[in-house]
């Protein structure tokens, strides 16, 4: 997936200096963004299958919060008969 790099408001909390925080394309809530550290980033929390991944990469083109990777999951699942 490719992260949108997008122009944050100086009120946007910056957690860590290394990191970066960005808007969810879907849902414009903010989040640290890890992709240098990919298994301590919060999209890493969501197991995406291929299927999943080519599906939310259809729909958007930057990076997502896991609370909206984890309800395009289900919106997939749901949409494509997948049972869990």
């Amino acid at each position: 997936m490719y992260a949108l790099i997008l122009h944050f408001p100086t009120f946007a909390p910056m957690l860590h200096p290394k990191h970066e925080v960005i808007y969810c394309d879907r849902c414009s809530a903010t989040f640290e963004c890890k992709a240098n550290s990919f298994t301590k980033c919060q999209c890493s929390t969501v197991q995406l299958t291929l299927n999943e991944v080519q599906y939310v990469s259809e729909l958007y083109e930057g990076c997502l919060c896991a609370k909206c990777l984890l309800e395009l999951q289900q919106e997939y699942r749901e949409e494509n008969g997948v049972v869990q």
